[in-house]
């Protein structure tokens, strides 16, 4: 006993708190969705994804996707990039820290940023990672009105880091578009409705890297507080080391396992609020007990700064007020950067 908890013994040295401790779950929880008729199917297969998107989006906000057209190939190259980085000194690390840059780019220290702070009080999340955007310059007119999270990326001394990462930053802008049509198709609205505000999008990459984590675990500090994203949506490459769990609808925590070659997608907040709570946004957390390094890759999809986010047509049943008040998706990402980087102070 310690505190008056019950502590869970693990694998080496780590006891962790029953709280954190997940239900481990079937396919059909957290489903593994086919992309592939979506993206090359007829009709009929096109609209089988569809549904299967739809569902997901509406009951936990979580599902994998696979055949997702992102080779295999780019995608270790990212974790090896990620993990060239992250393995550097921290002083050289510091050379791109996040607090320099003018837009949220480059690199946070572990703590850096606490998703969690009610219950995390003992130093913020437990993992470092790197932001990297849309590399604008400063001849851009977005810059160049000084539109806030946009300009360039801060670049590590990395050969080969860059052109591996734009690649990749560059597939996963194309799978989030199709993602999109997919959610307009789910919704009842036309397949490109979301292009209209997809001109210069606010997507990040942004590799993370959790040490191993032992003693005794607690709510107080984990690899990722419990949370639900900022944005449109995510999608999430995960290694082998596990960790990531998902709230389900009765309150339990569920194991998000990590299946090769597939990606983890979910609503962000700007998607729930956008189609008035029909597409959950839902919390999640990561707990790192595996005894070793773990990384993942999340990219975030998010739309043009100035695209209004208020309540779709066809998400507001007859005689109801929507459910949230009308933002653009520039202020909502601002508001939620603000509150978990110690840092950070967007207008």
């Amino acid at each position: 006993m310690s505190g008056g908890l019950s502590f869970m013994a693990m694998p080496g040295t780590t006891q962790l708190d029953p709280a954190l401790i997940p239900v481990q779950v079937s396919a059909e929880v957290i489903p593994v969705i086919d992309f592939a008729p979506f993206l090359h199917g007829d009709a009929t297969a096109k609209a089988q994804v569809v549904r299967q998107i739809g569902a997901a989006c509406r009951d936990t906000g979580f599902f994998y996707v696979i055949n997702h057209g992102v080779p295999a190939e780019l995608v270790a190259q990212v974790y090896a990039q990620a993990k060239r980085f992250f393995a550097l000194p921290a002083a050289q690390k510091a050379e791109i820290a996040i607090e320099n840059s003018p837009c949220h780019r480059g690199w946070f220290r572990l703590g850096g940023e606490n998703l969690d702070p009610v219950r995390q009080t003992q130093g913020g999340d437990l993992k470092e990672g790197i932001k990297i955007g849309r590399d604008l310059p400063a001849t851009h007119p977005l810059v160049l009105a000084q539109t806030p999270l946009h300009g360039p990326n801060q670049w590590p001394s990395l050969p080969g880091f860059r052109e591996v990462m734009q690649t990749y930053f560059a597939a996963m802008e194309g799978l989030g578009r199709e993602l999109l049509h997919a959610f307009a198709l789910a919704l009842g609205i036309p397949e490109t409705y979301f292009d209209t505000w997809l001109n210069t999008p606010m997507t990040t990459l942004g590799p993370l890297h959790y040490p191993p984590q032992t003693g005794r675990i607690t709510e107080a500090q984990i690899g990722a507080g419990a949370h639900t994203d900022y944005g449109c949506l995510t999608m999430l490459a995960q290694d082998d080391a596990g960790g990531l769990q998902v709230r389900g609808k009765s309150g339990a925590w569920l194991a998000a396992r990590p299946i090769p070659g597939a990606f983890v997608i979910n609503i962000g907040d700007m998607m729930e609020r956008w189609t008035n709570g029909v597409f959950a946004s839902n919390a999640h957390r990561v707990v790192n007990t595996s005894g070793r390094e773990r990384y993942s890759i999340p990219f975030f999809f998010d739309p043009d700064f100035s695209a209004p986010v208020e309540c779709l047509p066809t998400c507001l049943p007859p005689g109801e007020a929507p459910k949230y008040a009308p933002t653009t998706a520039g202020k909502h990402l601002l508001d939620k950067i603000n509150a978990s980087f110690d840092y950070s102070n967007f207008n």
